[in-house]
């Protein structure tokens, strides 16, 4: 009897120091977690920013150490798409440089998942959920061996890479500080429960960019609905300047087919250089603004910052949190630097005969202190009698203090013989203009009272006035 007491005693002392001890069950099985991981998590250098020099291995604490893991800064998690060839596409490196150039002090770890992504599209799909698993695993042991601090971990993901970071987000222990997704994948996804894809619950704040959203919802390249706290959709998010076929072949024309994968990617991919843009170029960050839809943004009705309508594009993003997503728009330039300068314009067409016209040709060209853009083109579908219209239009230089405008209707072709005789003309007082950048309005008024406005003819004057009911009217 003795004896099988001593024998229990023994047990129950081993069974105590599994528990307890780094080596025991609770270790054992952590140990097979990390086994069980196949991505593979590179912290580059600011010296080396397109090679993977040294890997961080979950489970074992000496590499964190090897690869100069600095635990009182940033971290930055990369996270890559579907690739056809197996390889890093070039952009990777440009981020990883950008982050760095940005966060000279910040740990910019890069997850290799090339062998998994470089299957059938729906095979690698499928993968993101093992993908977000190894990285979840990787973040909490971080957290848990080394007290690294979550709020100080930003997930970036790209196309797959961007459902990835948040099923990864989803499954850490606790919240991460920020997920942003980089046009998240749409087939497979658009229709997906939240668990499977990134959504707004996977970090404390989760910033989207949609960037190739053209097609059927499910069809399209990039994810088309909402799935983070803001949502910001580039030119409409259907197609990004500079990527159509006539500018592709001429960029063939000119650099040679090596770039061919590039331009069929184009849109796609200007999410990343959209955010690399905002590191970059920090003192003038593009803004976004909240619209119910692109085509309310077009007309120039939502050129508002009021109660957190308008938000930083990228890095310097405001981390606004409503309880629905913020859908947000803005207008590009066609490459770095992105960023524009929005304008919404407001032209009352009054006469004394009733005359509709429809999808007519303008021009209006800005004058300001600083520069001026001219011979911006504008169509609107309808032109009627005694009606009043907005637009959207933009410039790519700061133009500074608006001080005049001139406003042209061009004629429907060259050799419209019967319009030479008798051309329509509509009667135009005041233009308002909303500055959206600077929130400023102004009100320019005809030289002559009344200007006439006709089609074919030279361009009408307006200069600023003065209004007292400005700063009452809502331009």
């Amino acid at each position: 009897m003795e004896s099988k007491g001593l024998l229990l005693v023994a047990l129950g002392v081993w069974l105590q120091s599994l528990t307890a001890s780094p080596g025991g069950v609770a270790a054992a099985d952590r140990g097979k977690d990390f086994l069980n991981i196949e991505s593979k998590f590179s912290l580059r250098t600011p010296e080396d920013v397109a090679e993977d020099t040294c890997h961080l291995l979950p489970g074992v604490t000496d590499s964190v150490a090897n690869c100069h893991f600095n635990h009182s800064s940033k971290t930055f998690v990369v996270i890559h798409g579907w690739t056809v060839t197996g390889m890093y596409e070039s952009w990777v490196a440009k981020l990883v440089a950008a982050l760095y150039k940005r966060e000279p002090d910040s740990n910019v770890i890069v997850v290799d998942w090339l062998q998994r992504a470089q299957h059938h599209y729906p095979v690698s799909a499928g993968h993101t959920k093992l993908v977000g698993k190894d990285v979840a695993t990787f973040i909490d042991w971080m957290a848990e061996e080394f007290n690294y601090p979550l709020d100080k971990m930003h997930l970036l993901g790209y196309s797959l890479g961007a459902h990835a970071a948040g099923i990864a987000g989803s499954l850490t222990n606790k919240k991460v500080n920020r997920i942003t997704g980089l046009d998240p994948a749409g087939p497979n996804f658009e229709y997906a429960e939240a668990p499977g894809r990134l959504s707004p619950d996977d970090a404390d704040f989760v910033d989207v960019l949609h960037t190739f959203t053209r097609g059927s919802p499910g069809r399209s390249i990039g994810i088309q609905k909402p799935v983070g706290h803001v949502d910001i959709y580039p030119n409409g998010g259907t197609f990004q300047p500079g990527c159509n076929i006539g500018e592709a072949i001429l960029a063939i024309a000119e650099r040679g087919l090596g770039d061919v994968d590039q331009l069929v990617k184009c849109s796609h991919e200007r999410s990343v250089h959209l955010f690399i843009d905002s590191l970059l170029n920090e003192e003038n960050p593009s803004k976004a603004y909240r619209c119910s839809s692109k085509e309310a943004f077009e007309k120039g009705l939502c050129l508002s910052c009021r109660k957190n309508r308008c938000n930083n594009l990228g890095y310097e993003i405001n981390k606004v949190r409503a309880k629905r997503s913020s859908k947000m728009y803005l207008k590009t330039r066609s490459q770095m630097p992105y960023k524009v300068f929005h304008y919404q314009v407001k032209i009352h067409f009054s006469g004394m005969e009733s005359e509709t016209q429809t999808n007519q040709a303008f021009e209006i060209s800005l004058y300001g202190t600083l520069a001026e853009s001219e011979d911006i083109p504008f169509t609107l579908p309808e032109v009627s009698t005694n009606n009043t219209y907005s637009f959207l239009i933009y410039t790519e230089v700061d133009i500074g203090e608006l001080l005049m405008l001139k406003l042209k209707w061009k004629s429907n072709s060259y050799f419209g013989w019967p319009s030479w005789w008798s051309s329509p003309s509509f009667a135009v007082e005041k233009i308002r203009v909303k500055a959206g950048e600077t929130q400023k309005k102004v009100i320019f008024c005809s030289r002559e009272k009344v200007s006439r406005l006709q089609r074919g003819k030279a361009a009408v004057v307006f200069v600023k006035c003065h209004d007292r009911s400005l700063n009452k009217k809502s331009v």
